[in-house]
Order: structure tokens, then C-alpha cells, then sequence
């Protein structure tokens, strides 16, 4: 078996009417599988488990609203040192990789700054 990061998209959608913006969470679990489309499969699951409108009592700006699941992102395979134990100190759990305009953008993306950021993605993932 092997151990995955898995990259689940959630957003909020609005229940009461037109929506402009969609605050978007990408979550990243932690997933045992034997092969990336077990992987793929186990992460929807955990993903879908957050859906939901917390018994009605879900708020965005003050309007009623629903955690929804959008997608699996990426599924990045955990680079061990040893992949025969779990994962450890020191291994690398997942990556982004993304491109930004200038040195400033940089130093606003390091110091976790709002920057416009171009993602690369490369990614191949399978039908929902």
C-alpha cells in the first residue's frame, strides 16, 4: 500500500439567492490505498463527509449556506524515505507549483501576503 495526499476542493455555496464569489478551502487528507484510483476514491469519501449546512445553522455573511464537495483536485503520491512504515518526519506530503509575476510577488508569497499567482496544474484525475 501506499500513502497519498489527496487535494478536496470545498466551497460555500448560498441558499437564499444569487451568489457573485465562492470561498473555496482545499483540504488535504491523508490517504492509504493500493492504487491512485483507490485513492481517488477514498478521498471523496472523506471530502463528502464535511458536506453539508451544519443542521441549518450554517452562515456565510450572515446568509444561510451549505459546505459543498467540489472535487478531488490531485492526488500526490508521499515521497518516503522507507514507504514500509507510515509517514514520518521529514517526507514530502504533497506540492503546488505555481508561477507569480515579479521579486515583490514573490516576497508577498512568502510572507503569506495576498499576491495573484498563476497555478500550474498537471494533473490527470479520473471521472467523478
Amino acid at each position: 500500500m501506499s500513502w497519498f495526499a489527496a487535494h478536496a476542493i470545498m466551497y460555500y455555496q448560498l441558499t437564499d439567492g444569487p451568489q457573485d464569489g465562492f470561498q473555496v478551502y482545499e483540504n488535504i487528507f491523508l490517504v492509504r490505498a493500493d492504487t491512485p484510483d483507490e485513492g481517488f476514491a477514498k478521498a471523496r469519501e472523506f471530502a463528502k463527509r464535511d458536506e453539508g449546512d451544519s443542521s441549518g445553522s450554517l452562515r456565510v455573511g450572515g446568509r444561510p449556506a451549505t459546505l459543498v464537495f467540489g472535487g478531488i483536485r490531485k492526488l500526490i503520491t508521499v515521497l518516503q524515505e522507507s514507504p514500509d512504515r507510515p509517514p514520518d518526519d521529514g517526507d514530502e506530503i504533497t506540492y503546488s507549483e505555481f508561477v507569480v509575476n515579479d521579486r515583490d510577488a514573490l516576497q508577498r508569497l512568502i510572507a503569506d501576503k495576498n499576491v495573484d499567482i498563476e497555478y500550474i496544474g498537471r494533473h490527470p484525475l479520473p471521472p467523478l
